[in-house]
C-alpha cells in the first residue's frame, strides 16, 4: 500500500517538474524571440552602442549622432560645422543590414542554447559606412572660414625722412590640407566631434616697390643736391625696375632715359668689349692693365686696352659691340689721352637727342642710367644661367666665365664711398665709379654703377648725377650712401 501511494507522488512530482520545465523553457523561447528582435549585448554600429535597440531604433540615434555640428575652433573663432552642409552623409541601411545579419543570422537553437546558459555574445562592431564631398568641405573651409578668419602679412613699412623700414606683421592663413583630414576624421567621429584647426604663419612681406620708389624720391627731395640725378635699380631676382630723374627735386620723364657723361663708367663697356672680342685667356700684361683700369681707374691703361681691341678703331668697337645688345645711347668715340681724336664726331643717340633736359655730356663718351644698369644686369644673369642679351648676341663668345671676369675686375674697385659707401662692410659690391673735371675745372658729374650682393636679395643700382654749376662732393656723395642705403634695406629688412 505504501509502495503504490510513493510512485504515485513521484509521478505526480515528475509531472509537476516537466510541467514546469515546459512552461520555463515556453517563457524562455518568447523572452529569447524578443531579445533576438533587438540587437545583442555590446554590438556597436559605427561606434554608437545600439544594443537592446530596434533596428529602426538603432537607426534614429545615429542619426542623431552624425548629423549633429561638429564644433570647429580656428584662432579665437568658434563655429559650428552642418555635417550635411560638407557633404557627409551615412549610409544607415548597409550597416543595419549587416547588424541584422550579424543579429539573425547565427543558428536559432544555438543563440538559445546560449541564452539559456546565460552565455554573453561576443561584442561586435559594424563599421561606419558614410561618404563625404572633398570638394565641397574644401569649398566651405575656404568661403567660411579662411576669407574670414585668414589675416594677410602686413609688409614692411618705409619712414619717411630715412633710409629705413618699420618691420612688417607675419599673418596666418588655414592649413587646408590638415583641416580637411582634421574634419573628415571628426565628421566620422561619434564622439570627438569637436576640432582645433590648424595655420600656417605667412612671413611678412618687403615693402612694395612702389613703396620703396616714394622713399628714394623723398630722399632725393629732402637732400641738399638741387641738380640733375638719374636713378635705375633692378631686382635681380625678379627683373622689378624702378627707374626714375629728378632735375632740381622736380620729377622728369625717363623715356628716352637722359645722356650722362659716362666718364670712367664706360671702362665697364669697354672692358666687356674686350673679352667679347678677345676671350678671357689674357697675357700677364693685360691682365695688369685691366687690374689698373678698376682698381685706380688709370685712364693710360684703359687707353692700353682700347689699343689691344684695336689700334686704329677701338673705341668704335667699344661702340659697335653695345649697339649689338640694344644699348644704343652708350658709346666711346676717341681714347683717353688729352687730343685724342674723335672718331665718331657729332653722333646723335635717343638720350643726348632730348631738347628738355641739358647734362651738357662729354662728346666722347655718354650713357644712360637704365643702359649701364642692363648691361650689368646682363652680364649678372650671363653668370647665373648663360642668359641675358649679351650671351644673346655673342654666343660663340660669351660664356658664364667671361661674365664672371667682368664682375671679378669690377670688384677690384674699392672706392668705399657713393654706392660702396651705403652697405655693411664687407659687402660684395662689384662696381665702377665715375667723376670728372670739365674744361672749367670744376665737377659737374659723379656717377657710380654697381651689383650688389646681399643675403636678402642681389640687385643693380645705376646712379648719375650732373650739376650745371658745381656738383659739390659732400652733398652728392651722402645722397648716394642714402639711395643705396634704402635699396639694401628693402631687401634686408631684419638686417638693416
Amino acid at each position: 500500500m505504501r509502495n503504490r501511494n510513493t510512485n504515485t507522488i513521484l509521478r505526480g512530482v515528475s509531472i509537476l517538474f516537466l510541467i514546469g520545465a515546459f512552461v520555463i523553457t515556453v517563457f524562455s523561447l518568447i523572452a529569447y524571440s524578443r531579445q533576438r528582435n533587438t540587437y545583442p549585448s555590446g554590438m556597436t554600429i559605427a561606434g554608437v552602442p545600439v544594443d537592446g535597440l530596434a533596428p529602426a531604433e538603432a537607426s534614429q540615434r545615429l542619426l542623431e549622432v552624425y548629423t549633429s555640428p561638429i564644433e570647429v575652433k580656428y584662432n579665437e573663432a568658434v563655429f559650428h560645422i552642418d555635417p550635411g552642409a560638407v557633404g557627409f552623409t551615412i549610409d544607415v541601411e548597409t550597416m543595419l543590414a549587416a547588424a541584422d545579419l550579424t543579429r539573425t543570422g547565427g543558428s536559432f537553437w544555438g543563440g538559445f542554447w546560449d541564452y539559456i546558459w546565460n552565455r554573453t555574445p561576443p561584442e561586435s562592431n559594424i563599421p561606419l559606412s558614410a561618404t563625404i564631398s572633398e570638394e565641397r568641405l574644401r569649398e566651405f573651409l575656404q568661403n567660411e572660414i579662411a576669407s574670414r578668419y585668414d589675416t594677410p602679412p602686413a609688409p614692411a613699412q618705409p619712414i619717411p625722412g630715412g633710409t629705413t623700414f618699420l618691420p612688417g606683421a607675419p599673418g596666418q592663413t588655414l592649413d587646408l590640407d590638415r583641416a580637411l583630414a582634421i574634419i573628415t576624421t571628426a565628421l566620422r567621429s561619434p564622439a570627438n566631434r569637436s576640432v582645433a584647426l590648424t595655420f600656417n604663419e605667412t612671413i611678412a612681406a618687403r615693402p612694395t616697390a612702389e613703396n620703396l620708389e616714394i622713399l628714394l624720391k623723398q630722399i632725393v627731395s629732402t637732400s641738399e643736391f638741387d641738380g640733375l640725378i638719374g636713378f635705375y635699380m633692378m631686382d635681380l631676382q625678379t627683373g622689378q625696375e624702378i627707374h626714375f630723374a629728378m632735375n632740381n627735386k622736380q620729377e622728369v620723364i625717363t623715356e628716352p632715359d637722359i645722356a650722362f657723361t659716362a666718364s670712367s663708367t664706360i671702362k665697364l663697356p669697354i672692358l666687356t668689349s674686350y673679352l667679347v672680342n678677345y676671350g678671357t685667356n689674357l697675357d700677364a700684361q693685360t691682365t695688369d692693365a685691366i687690374t689698373r683700369v678698376f682698381r685706380v681707374s688709370d685712364n693710360s691703361a684703359t687707353d692700353l686696352i682700347l689699343e689691344r681691341i684695336d689700334p686704329n678703331n677701338g673705341p668704335i668697337i667699344v661702340t659697335q659691340n653695345m649697339d649689338a645688345i640694344g644699348l644704343t645711347s652708350t658709346y666711346i668715340s676717341g681714347m683717353f689721352f688729352l687730343g685724342a681724336p674723335n672718331l665718331i664726331p657729332g653722333r646723335v643717340t635717343p638720350g643726348n637727342s632730348r631738347a628738355d633736359i641739358f647734362t651738357d655730356p662729354d662728346p666722347y663718351s655718354q650713357t644712360t642710367p637704365s643702359e649701364m644698369g642692363i648691361l650689368l644686369a646682363d652680364i649678372y644673369q650671363c653668370v647665373q644661367n648663360g642668359g641675358g642679351a649679351l650671351a644673346a648676341a655673342f654666343p660663340d663668345k660669351v660664356t658664364p666665365a667671361t661674365c664672371q671676369l667682368i664682375i671679378d675686375f669690377l670688384a677690384l674697385d674699392k672706392f668705399g664711398a657713393l654706392i660702396q659707401g651705403g652697405v655693411p662692410d664687407g659687402t660684395l659690391v662689384p662696381h665702377k665709379h665715375g667723376f670728372v673735371l670739365s674744361r672749367d675745372g670744376v665737377m659737374h658729374d659723379i656717377s657710380d654703377v654697381g651689383i650688389i650682393y646681399s643675403p636678402g636679395g642681389n640687385f643693380v643700382l645705376s646712379i648719375y648725377t650732373y650739376h650745371p654749376v658745381q656738383n659739390i662732393w659732400d652733398i652728392t656723395n651722402p645722397l648716394f650712401v642714402n639711395l643705396t642705403q634704402a635699396v639694401y634695406n628693402y631687401f634686408n629688412i631684419s638686417a638693416q
